[in-house]
């Protein structure tokens, strides 16, 4: 597994077991809500890779990406809510999901496009994983503005979607909670 994600990917690993992705260098992880991650899908490209590991969806963004996050949330004004959105970026290490299985109708190049899947138990798996022999970062949202590709998602419109849904989560789990009297 190390082996795919180092000489395939050319992305760095951390040593130890489970197998780690180190964060910052090739990309930054936006780890969300899966319920919120479904919603932000739109604004991915379909090359862009999306991991899920229970109810928690882990989003590929642009190295650099994370450190813009809190900013981007505090001029969307979601800045003072508790969202459930956390940016990993530089430093930050999150859990390798097992490479993809080839599937049938899926060679070389092509990876399986997005589906919904049951629950998720235990280890992370890929919703949309990244593609071997592909320029990954090349369709990871990036700040436009600031010297992105052209033609890659814009990450201020993905974590505006992002947060809206994981508040849009927060309060239906709020609203599901009994009330608690003194």
């Amino acid at each position: 597994m190390r082996g795919w994600y180092e000489n395939e990917l050319g992305w760095a690993t951390v040593p130890g077991s489970p197998v780690r992705l180190s964060v910052g260098e090739r990309f930054d992880v936006l780890d969300v809500p899966a319920e919120a991650g479904f919603a932000g899908l739109r604004h991915l490209a379909p090359g862009s890779p999306v991991a899920v590991r229970g109810d928690r969806m882990r989003l590929l963004v642009a190295a650099g990406g994370a450190e813009e996050v809190p900013e981007i949330l505090q001029w969307l004004e979601w800045g003072a809510l508790p969202l459930g959105l956390t940016a990993i970026g530089a430093g930050g290490t999150v859990e390798a999901p097992p490479p993809p299985a080839r599937l049938p109708g899926h060679g070389p190049g092509r990876a399986p496009g997005p589906r919904r899947p049951g629950p998720v138990q235990g280890a992370a798996l890929w919703l949309r994983p990244p593609v071997a022999g592909c320029e990954v970062e090349a369709s990871l949202p990036t700040v436009s503005a600031w010297g992105a590709t052209e033609g890659a998602p814009d990450l201020v419109r993905l974590v505006d979607t992002l947060a809206t849904h994981c508040h849009r989560v927060r309060l239906r789990r709020a609203c599901a909670q009994p009330l608690a009297f003194s």
